[in-house]
């Protein structure tokens, strides 16, 4: 165990002090307890080191926002201990920060593991939707409701005593650090990294996982150069746990076999083995095409020498609004209403959202001020919805708009109340 100042860890030890470090890393929600049934046989080979994410197993609840800030702070406690190169096997969250290990820090990095794991997890919306719930309800919706994303319905019925730790788990989580998790993985995605990832990799998903299924495990398979997939069979998202031998074995196995020399600190090179050929470890599937990597965006092109803001604002409002609105509004787009909205990306979003004197929390609370005192009671609700993503509470819209009563008029703020009680009621809904 440890002392946890705000830029490491929560963590600790298991196994012979002299062997090679091997990382397990926690997904989203979970604790390092998740690993406890692989840590007697890994053991035997490495020196264990598992982490608790910020806010979870009773760490810290010093928020990261984002999986590259994650990435930093277990290297900041790998540097306070003295352990520089390690493996590395992650479950989903914890999968995301593997892979941003291997692309950012690959001289620290011998081999990988991702499980359960994706470029990219879902879409932003899932999360930010996942974090107006727990923001409005607290954690135990989700709580409730973590058994059938993370395990198959057979073994929520014959294991009831996990089931009910697992719930457990996430009730006892930070919903303040839960939420800048979720935040952290609705910005994350390598789709476009994926050929730089250049260490052994061993890409292990449960058959059954509906979350990040083996449709994601065969697309990092298929953008690693040195990835081999491992399907397990009878499992579903969080297969450490529910099929504890497979997954022990399969480490084993890799870890074992695929630990890439490290670099030779006169030279800076080191010695890279031909990639082997790519097995399937599971029984055989039945035949798949492999999913396409989505090509890196574009960006537009400075225009005049001036710095283009098409790209940046796109990002922002995206992030603000939602992929679906976004989506929706550019979809319906022609020749006609093009030019406009390419022109509110890029000065509303790409140049006012975008600047830095205001935080989005703020500027929530002017746009919510500004539409009730017009009246654009269309634009009241999908700005709602995105003052919810960006961290306001109901009750801190509701504050907003009694404000505006007093200073916009009662007939406004009556409508206004109207239009926000029904977005509010929609997005904090939790799904049963």
């Amino acid at each position: 165990m440890s002392e946890t100042p705000s830029n490491t860890l929560q963590y600790r030890f298991d196994g012979p002090e002299e062997a090679p470090v091997l990382i397990l890393g926690p997904s989203l929600g979970t604790t390092w307890h998740m690993w406890d049934r692989q840590i007697p046989e890994l053991v035997k080979q490495w020196r264990i080191f598992r982490f608790d994410l910020p806010g979870h197993g009773g760490a810290p609840a010093h928020p990261a926002g984002s999986v590259a800030d994650l990435a930093g702070r277990l290297l900041a406690t790998l540097d306070a201990v003295g352990v520089q190169r390690f493996g590395y096997a992650g479950c989903a969250l914890g999968g995301a920060i593997g892979a941003e290990l291997a692309l950012r820090h690959p001289e620290r990095l011998a081999s990988l593991a991702l499980i359960a794991a994706s470029p990219r997890f879902g879409t932003a919306d899932e999360f930010r939707q996942r974090g107006v719930i727990v923001r409005t309800n607290g954690l135990d919706p989700i709580a409730r409701t973590s058994p059938e994303r993370w395990f198959t319905t057979g073994f929520v019925a014959a294991q009831p005593a996990i089931t009910e730790w697992a719930v457990q788990m996430v009730r006892t989580t930070d919903p303040g650090c839960y939420i800048s998790a979720c935040e952290s993985l609705a910005s994350f995605d390598v789709r476009g990294e994926l050929a730089r990832v250049g260490v052994p990799t061993l890409v292990l998903v449960g058959s059954d996982d509906q979350v990040t299924g083996p449709a994601e495990a065969r697309t990092l398979v298929a953008g690693i150069p040195d990835a081999r997939l491992a399907v397990v069979p009878g499992a579903s998202h969080l297969v450490p746990v529910e099929q504890p031998a497979a997954v022990t074995d399969l480490l084993v196995r890799h870890f074992s076999t695929a630990w890439q020399p490290a670099y030779d600190s006169a030279t800076g090179q080191m010695a890279i083995p031909a990639a082997p050929v790519k097995p399937v470890l599971a029984a055989p599937q039945p035949t798949a095409p492999i999913a396409e990597i989505a090509p890196p965006v574009v960006q537009p092109e400075a225009r005049d020498g001036r710095p283009d803001q098409y790209g940046a604002g796109m990002k922002v409002r995206r992030e603000v609004l939602g992929d679906a609105h976004v989506d929706r509004a550019l979809a319906e787009a022609d020749e006609f209403s093009g030019d406009f909205q390419d022109f509110v990306t890029r000065y509303a979003w790409g140049e006012i959202w975008n600047r830095p004197g205001l935080d989005r929390r703020s500027r929530s609370c002017v746009t919510l001020t500004a539409l009730v005192a017009g009246g654009h009671l269309d634009e009241l609700a999908f700005h709602t919805r995105a003052a919810l993503r960006n961290g306001l509470t109901p009750v801190e819209i509701k504050e907003v708009l009694l404000q505006a009563a007093v200073y916009c008029g009662v007939p406004a703020a009556n409508s206004a109340f109207k239009v926000a009680q029904q977005v509010i009621r929609e997005e904090t809904t939790p799904e049963e």
